[in-house]
């Protein structure tokens, strides 16, 4: 069954840096405010949360977990213990498990599809998929939940989430790359065949190019988020030359209004862009796995908003790019149909995935 949204709270984050609980009270004071939003405009109260996970340097394993079948004949108990070994060998040198995905299963060295319960065989070999990430920065990240009186019932990586949102199962099983440009992170996540094979995150997101924007042009950071969304480009257009918008300055006590062009803008803009991208093609680079995933890549993200982004990132990266917004489904909201609400959107499809 398809599931319905029944409200919606969103604020501006506050208290988190690159995915991390930086102020925590600043962060609960947000999340609250954020959480009755959403608890009045449902008409329902909350007392339980799926959380995204973006931060503690999340690494991406793929292994093959070994165990052996006691009767010859697996059962529930073979598979678990199974399971057990690739959870133990995931949380070595103190990592907490974040996702555990089994994207193969052979028995006796032959490859078997489906669940292999009440199959022949002695020696089980899995290939697992794991997403770990440091155990502070998630336990700080748990913490925060549980201080705005919510209980955490499960952990959804985030790179993930989003690229359940904005992609479709052909292109998952075709091979896919999804790079969703949060506020404090850059998550990267790849597909081949079906299966989840990678997740990465850079600590820098669109907060940074807001950043860019107040020290550059000495306005307030709301002021430079203002301006950001509205006038943002990345597009060397010559009428942007001509096209002037109006802001404050930190620096002008009398409340003067000052002006700069698109085109300005975009020369701050690009240069942090242009080091995100690179930042990512660095770590898609170490993945190995762009030569199944790499020919074609999906925008997202708040960020991924930005006038002619699309095509920078194509230069960028050297591949065909394309920014998506969530998929339409019945019962979604159309206030929250775009790329900077993928990751919450995609929870959804990540939960009914198991």
């Amino acid at each position: 069954a398809g599931a319905r949204v029944l409200g919606v709270g969103h604020q501006r984050a506050r208290g988190i840096k690159a995915g991390i609980v930086a102020d925590i009270d600043a962060a609960e004071q947000a999340i609250r405010m954020a959480v009755s939003q959403a608890e009045r405009a449902a008409g329902v109260e909350i007392d339980r949360a799926y959380v995204s996970v973006s931060c503690g340097r999340i690494k991406s394993q793929n292994f093959v977990a070994r165990a052996r079948s006691e009767t010859g004949v697996i059962d529930a108990t073979d598979l678990a213990r199974l399971m057990d070994a690739g959870r133990a060998f995931a949380e070595r040198d103190g990592r907490a498990l974040v996702h555990l995905s089994r994207v193969g299963m052979h028995l006796d060295g032959v490859s078997v599809s489906g669940e292999p319960i009440g199959m022949a065989g002695q020696e089980m070999a899995a290939d697992l998929h794991t997403i770990t990430a440091d155990e502070t920065p998630l336990l700080n990240l748990i913490m925060l939940i549980e201080r705005c009186y919510l209980e955490v019932a499960g952990l959804v990586v985030s790179p993930f989430a989003s690229a359940l949102a904005v992609t479709t199962d052909e292109e998952r099983r075709l091979g896919v790359t999804v790079i969703d440009i949060g506020g404090g992170t850059a998550a990267l996540a790849q597909f081949f065949d079906g299966h989840f094979l990678f997740a990465d995150a850079v600590p820098v997101g669109s907060h940074h190019l807001t950043y860019d924007i107040a020290r550059t042009l000495q306005t307030p950071l709301e002021e430079a988020e203002r301006i950001k969304t509205l006038y943002g480009t990345l597009t060397g257009a010559q009428s942007d030359e001509h096209e002037f918008f109006s802001y404050s300055s930190t620096e002008d006590d009398e409340g003067g209004q000052y002006q700069a062009s698109k085109a300005q803008l975009a020369e701050i803009l690009r240069p942090r862009v242009t080091s995100i991208l690179g930042l990512v093609r660095e770590r898609l680079q170490l993945s190995g796995l762009s030569q199944f995933a790499g020919s074609r890549v999906v925008l997202t993200g708040g960020a991924s908003q930005l006038t002619g982004l699309s095509e920078f990132a194509a230069t960028a990266l050297q591949c065909p790019v394309r920014v998506a917004s969530p998929l339409a489904s019945t019962g979604r909201l159309s206030s929250i149909a775009n790329p900077a609400f993928a990751t919450a959107i995609g929870m959804i499809a990540a939960l009914r995935l198991g």
